[in-house]
């Protein structure tokens, strides 16, 4: 029987000091022909993404052009801009590396909501800075211009708006994803960690917030029931006292040790620790899953022979 597998793609798969569209694409494409082998496979693949640099870019974009003839949008509807800006980019390299592999598969991309508690109490904390810096002075005419928005001082680099990161409640196209891998689909979702969104009496509205891409692509793979979570970040392993002479690399570890670990706080909160959190409630109490966290380059390897860290019951 075939597998299920959510790769959640890193910002370095996209990322590039260039930030045209042909320079990011390219970069897609070199990630995407690391994956030739997995695409090989029967592995029925989602695969999530990051938006940090495209979001902050289109912000920058709406901030230039705001005027009365042309207003600027808001954080959701700019999310859903970079979903399927860089799903596009996606598709149009999965499609080139499956035509390489005579591969009858198709790909496409589903623009994801994500369900957020309307009570969660991050909603009224807001600490992910996103867009453009700012001046002192500039930040505060913003802050009473934009009475219900926020802007705080970002590692002395000038001043950021800063949004709440409330948790997945569930993702709403979840049935439409699994349906689309049953029939043998690739399927890019969750991008930027999907558009946050709460329920109305009759709908689902957007509501300005980032979800953690982490924590959406792990919502994801609970609810299509798969089987494995990969997390490609910018190091090979996840590592226990990192950057000190006691640096340890973790290849094969069970979740309690998990825990104690992040218990003896090992992990930073801005980069490792939501990946190990996201980790720890993808395994819950299912001995058949499986994390993988690691690099690009060992991306399948760790797949056939064992390289990265692998995290289970």
């Amino acid at each position: 029987m075939a597998k299920t597998m959510v790769i959640a793609l890193g910002g370095n798969a996209i990322q590039t000091k260039e930030a045209t569209a042909n320079s990011q694409q390219a970069a897609i494409r070199q990630t995407l022909e690391k994956f030739k082998p997995l695409f090989q496979s029967d592995t029925s693949i989602v695969m999530s993404h990051g938006n940090g640099p495209q979001i902050g870019n289109v912000l920058i974009q709406q901030a230039e052009a705001n005027s009365s003839q042309t207003p600027a949008m808001p954080l959701d509807v700019c999310g859903a801009m970079t979903q399927g800006m860089i799903g596009y980019w996606l598709e149009t390299e999965t499609n080139r590396v499956l035509k390489k592999i005579n591969s009858h598969k198709q790909v496409g991309t589903v623009i994801t909501r994500v369900e957020v508690d309307p009570d969660d109490p991050r909603l009224s904390h807001p600490t992910k800075p996103i867009g453009p810096f700012y001046t002192k002075e500039d930040a505060q005419r913003l802050q009473e211009k934009e009475l219900n928005s926020t802007y705080k001082e970002d590692a002395g680099r000038g001043f950021r708006k800063v949004v709440p990161s409330p948790l997945p409640v569930s993702i709403l196209e979840h049935e439409m994803i699994k349906t689309l891998l049953e029939q043998d689909n690739i399927v890019i979702a969750c991008g930027g960690g999907g558009i946050p969104v709460i329920r109305q009496s009759d709908t689902f509205e957007g509501i300005e917030a980032v979800i953690d891409k982490d924590f959406a692509s792990e919502k994801l793979a609970e609810l299509i029931e798969a089987d494995t979570l990969m997390i490609l970040t910018a190091v090979p392993n996840v590592f226990v006292n990192f950057n000190t002479p006691k640096q340890q690399a973790l290849t094969d570890v069970d979740v309690a040790t998990l825990k104690t670990y992040v218990d003896e706080g090992q992990f930073s909160e801005g980069s490792m620790l939501p990946k190990i959190e996201a980790a720890i409630n993808f395994i819950g109490h299912h001995p058949h899953r499986e994390v993988i966290i690691t690099d690009l380059d060992n991306a399948f390897d760790a797949l056939e022979k064992g390289t990265g860290t692998h995290i289970h019951l």
